[in-house]
């Protein structure tokens, strides 16, 4: 389980997440929704460390995690789909879905995930030596998912995976994440303006606005 208990964040002394708590469990969908500027994102950010709480406590199955560094949490089991996806545009989909699993060095481990993926995402296996830069958008959210399932995650976190898809595509991306996470015990939390499409999909939800549950 992942347990936030009252999470603070500020920006140069404006809160943007005000004693926040929620918890999500391993092996379901929990949405997390609310309006541009909510403070979802900086939530997101802050269970992955790349934000810093002023206080508040982050655990993982019981763990203390906030104030570990990235990596060390993606060693412990979470691993972020950022919004914008933010892959490597040069480097190519192999490329940039093994640079997801430099936390797992072991060959055969990353041999067996990698054809998941292909399963997953067969478009994927066919794309290996392109570079990401020239895929279409809903290609690039594939490569993005691909890549964060190379670690190996106990929990997937979804930023806003809907941006920039045809409402289609992102059902059958949302969809396809949802059933191969479920099938394998990985825990999602899925963060979305668009409410609809996160509820349709999540077995708990929050709703966020300035900061607070």
């Amino acid at each position: 389980m992942l347990e936030a208990q009252n999470i603070v964040v500020e920006y140069g002394g404006v809160r943007a997440l005000d004693e926040l708590s929620f918890s999500a469990q391993i092996g379901d969908v929990t949405a997390i929704v609310g309006s541009n500027g909510a403070g979802k994102t900086s939530l997101m950010n802050t269970i992955c460390g790349l934000i810093q709480p002023v206080s508040g406590e982050i655990r993982l199955n019981g763990e203390r995690i906030d104030g570990l560094a990235p990596d060390e949490i993606v060693r412990r089991g979470i691993s972020l789909v950022p919004e914008g996806r933010e892959l490597f545009p040069r480097l190519s989909v192999l490329e940039n879905l093994l640079l997801g699993a430099t936390v797992r060095p072991d060959p055969a481990t990353r041999r067996t995930t990698l054809a998941r993926i292909y399963e997953l995402f067969p478009v994927l296996a066919n794309r290996l030596n392109q570079k990401a830069g020239q895929l279409s958008g809903g290609e690039q959210q594939m490569l993005a998912f691909g890549r964060a399932l190379m670690s190996l995650p106990k929990l997937l976190l979804l930023d806003e995976p809907s941006i920039g898809l045809a409402p289609m595509v992102e059902e059958q991306l949302i969809s396809a994440i949802r059933d191969y996470s479920l099938e394998n015990g990985i825990g999602v939390l899925i963060v979305e303006q668009n409410a609809m499409l996160a509820l349709e999909y999540a077995q708990h939800a929050f709703v966020v606005e300035q900061g607070r549950v």
